[in-house]
Parts: C-alpha cells; sequence; structure tokens
C-alpha cells in the first residue's frame, strides 16, 4: 500500500492512545473511510484519533471530531476499550458513545499524515457495514450484530484475544 510506509513511519514502533466516537443518526453509524490502509487498500471506521501530550480524553475526541468531521459533539458515556496489536503498530483505542451538537458534516483531514488517508465520511447501515469484508473494515465489528449490540459492548477487546 502507497501510505503504508507513511502509516508505519507516523504511528508505528511506539504505543499509541487513541479514542474513537460512536455517531448514530437515523439507525445509521458514522464512519470514516480510509484508503491506502489495511490488506484490501481500504478500511472503514468510526472518527477519533491520537491523544496528544497534555490534553484530556474528551478535548481528544471533540478535537478528532471536529478534524475529521466538520462536527461538534458531545460524550455521552465510555463504551468499552479495543487494543490494537499488529507490529510494528500498537494502540489502545477508547470508544465512546458521542452525539452531535452542531456544525455540518463534511470530509476533513488528518493533520498528522502529509498523504491524505480519509476518502470519505459517511454514515451507513449496519447490514450495509457488515457486508464489507472483515479486513476493510475495523476489528470491533466482529464482535458485534447490530447497532443495538455495538452500543452495549463493555469491557476490552482485542484483535489478539476474545472479549475480557
Amino acid at each position: 500500500m502507497k501510505n503504508s510506509k507513511e502509516v508505519e513511519n507516523t504511528f508505528g514502533h511506539r504505543l499509541r492512545v487513541r479514542v474513537c466516537g460512536i455517531l448514530i443518526e437515523n439507525n445509521k453509524i458514522l464512519m470514516a473511510v480510509h484508503k491506502g490502509i489495511g490488506p484490501r487498500g481500504i478500511f472503514w471506521a468510526p472518527p477519533g484519533g491520537g491523544l496528544e501530550y497534555g490534553e484530556t480524553v474528551q478535548d481528544a475526541l471533540k478535537r478528532e471530531f471536529l478534524e475529521e468531521t466538520g462536527l461538534d459533539i458531545t460524550i455521552k458515556k465510555h463504551l468499552f476499550t479495543h487494543e490494537f496489536f499488529d507490529l510494528p503498530l500498537h494502540g489502545i483505542e477508547l470508544f465512546f458513545l458521542v452525539e452531535k451538537t452542531g456544525g455540518t458534516l463534511k470530509l476533513g483531514y488528518d493533520p498528522e499524515m502529509e498523504q491524505q488517508v480519509l476518502e470519505n465520511m459517511v454514515f451507513i447501515d449496519f447490514d450495509e457495514l457488515q457486508e464489507k469484508h472483515q479486513d476493510e473494515k475495523h476489528h470491533l465489528f466482529r464482535h458485534c450484530n447490530s447497532l443495538k449490540d455495538l452500543i452495549k459492548m463493555e469491557g476490552f477487546y482485542s484483535n489478539l484475544t476474545e472479549n475480557l
């Protein structure tokens, strides 16, 4: 993948803490579509990104949402934690249920990447998302079969182990 070396250089060889927001409207989930990421060159994941030193989790998630989606949000509750482990990438991801409070949905940017990987920002029906190849979407979607299941997820998940 053309972006894989930049992703490794930017995010690899260190532990990264990420915050991610689950935003649901009209029974659809907001997803960021990334290009040039993963084994199939496309990757669907909820919006979010890295926590910066000295930044609170809440401030980081609000900043990431605004950068990537153009939306202002409020955080409703912590849902679950996910560990992504595929060296050289290693991340701890905190997932939150969020609600839109303002702004207009648009395709934003990732300021950490020189070559932008965000291709689209869309609300998608969960069944349509489930039809996508498992390598094209975040590992968390292997642990739920509906939006209702997703919102009920709690605890710790990993791409290496089952729910703990």
